[in-house]
């Protein structure tokens, strides 16, 4: 094998050494393959990972890379009698590339950094615990709760949205991504145009793809997205539907300027379209000022209000609600009846419980300020180890630093070699529509333990970009 060899063949002919050892047999080191075959690290790391995603191999950090138990590779065919469906299902497949991870879960000891929740330590366990607990022992507790959410749960959510919304506008969900799924579905047919924030949400991406509309994307800059291009999106594309993130953007934490909400909501109010206004970070500042919503100062029912409490409170706390104003509201109620009927009443009494007592704002106050000191723990770790990164920010909110790469490295090649040393974070272009125009991580400080896991996470990864070498593959 020479310098040419690509990743792909190294893969082959580590299926082939696979194919005779036993499960738990451990694989030559990267050190010893790159002798032995005459490559890069990079063509390594690539080759592990390929081979770690089709489940033909594990990755233990600090100690090797390992036979997995299963070793049936993914081109193996097996005869199940099933062919008849590929011509059964058409050309409905729901893309997941963007969202599901290429490398397959960590193993134990990695330093998780591309997560989208908070640690355990920074949730509010005992008081949800107790919350569900005293809304199970309700005498209506398994009750049929309506259709629309508990008429209380409701109010509260319109409480914080602001403005003149009221109850009646509120449309509770199973979480922010079952919104997602309700709006792209009620507002837009399949075939549609969305315009979109270039980078975004990859599971937006997946849920517009998923009901058959065409993300096209339009630049942000550090004052958020620009309306001037955003004019010339709708113009050309003939777009009836905006899909952002104003405050605290996913993944760059960008907060959409003053003099510039005014502007998107009338540029799109000018083209006929709806703005769905994505606010999953509403809870998650960390510690100044948060600006209102863009529904609460839209008279015209452009924007269709997207929030949820997983993020601040806990994953399993699957509840977010959609306001919106009009026939519009009609038609989510009917998608949402038509998919699940309602939320299972418990979780939302106990996210009532949540909201409605004192402790929700201490709660708020306490992650705010944690928050803010990971995230400059994290900032001085990443210029400390990776020179010549670039960081966006630093953010005033939000889990993540958005990080552009020094110039020639890959991030898909660098994610690789990271999990190789024990940290996982998200490659950058999993966050483009299209092409992205530089290589991007996107590094949560907010799911690990402390902060000298944070550090030592740096650490690792400011390792992996070593590892590499000059040439990256």
């Amino acid at each position: 094998m020479n310098d040419g060899s690509t990743s792909g063949e190294l893969a082959d002919s580590l299926r082939a050494l696979i194919s005779r050892l036993s499960p738990g047999d451990r694989l030559p080191s990267s050190r010893e393959l790159i002798k032995e075959y005459r490559v890069g690290p990079a063509t390594v790391a690539r080759a592990i990972a390929a081979l770690a995603a089709e489940g033909a191999v594990v990755t233990r950090p600090g100690s090797g890379t390992y036979v997995a138990q299963r070793t049936r590779l993914r081109d193996e065919v097996s005869d199940t009698g099933t062919d008849w469906q590929t011509v059964a299902l058409t050309d409905r497949a729901v893309d997941t590339h963007l969202i599901v991870d290429p490398l397959g879960p960590p193993p134990a000891g990695t330093i998780t950094m591309d997560g989208g929740y908070v640690h355990r330590s920074l949730q509010p366990t005992r008081a949800l615990s107790a919350a569900l607990a005293r809304a199970a022992r309700r005498p209506d507790a398994w009750d049929r709760a309506p259709a629309g959410g508990l008429t209380a749960l409701r109010t509260v959510f319109a409480r914080i949205v602001g403005g003149s919304v009221g109850p009646e506008d509120v449309l509770v969900t199973a979480g922010g991504q079952s919104a997602l799924s309700i709006a792209f579905r009620a507002v837009a047919g399949p075939g549609s145009p969305v315009l979109v924030e270039s980078p975004t949400y990859p599971r937006a991406l997946a849920a517009a793809r998923a009901a058959g509309l065409r993300p096209v994307p339009v630049p942000l800059d550090a004052d958020g997205l620009r309306p001037d291009m955003l004019a010339d999106a709708f113009a050309m594309t003939g777009a009836r539907l905006l899909y952002c993130q104003p405050t605290f953007q996913n993944p760059t934490g960008t907060v959409l300027a003053p003099e510039r909400r005014q502007q998107i909501l009338d540029v799109a109010r000018a083209s006929g379209a709806f703005v769905i206004e994505d606010d999953f970070a509403r809870h998650l500042g960390h510690g100044g000022a948060v600006p209102r919503p863009l529904v609460a100062d839209d008279r015209d029912g452009t924007v269709v209000h997207i929030t949820s409490l997983t993020k601040p409170a806990a994953p399993s706390l699957r509840i977010g609600a959609l306001v919106a104003r009009g026939p519009v509201m009609e038609r989510m109620r009917a998608v949402r009846l038509v998919d699940d009927f309602f939320v299972t009443r418990p979780l939302q009494e106990a996210a009532l419980e949540v909201l409605s007592s004192p402790s929700w704002d201490r709660h708020v106050r306490s992650l705010g300020t944690a928050l803010r000191g990971r995230c400059a723990v994290l900032t001085a770790a990443i210029t400390r180890e990776i020179p010549g990164a670039t960081l966006a920010g630093p953010p005033t909110g939000g889990l993540h630093l958005w990080v552009r790469l020094p110039a020639g490295v890959d991030d898909t090649v660098l994610t690789g070699a990271a999990r190789q040393r024990g940290v996982a974070v998200s490659a950058g272009s999993r966050y483009f529509a299209t092409e992205p125009p530089a290589a991007h991580l996107r590094i949560g400080f907010a799911a690990t333990a402390d902060h000298a896991e944070l550090a030592e996470g740096a650490r690792r990864l400011g390792a992996a970009l070593t590892d590499l070498g000059p040439r990256n593959g």
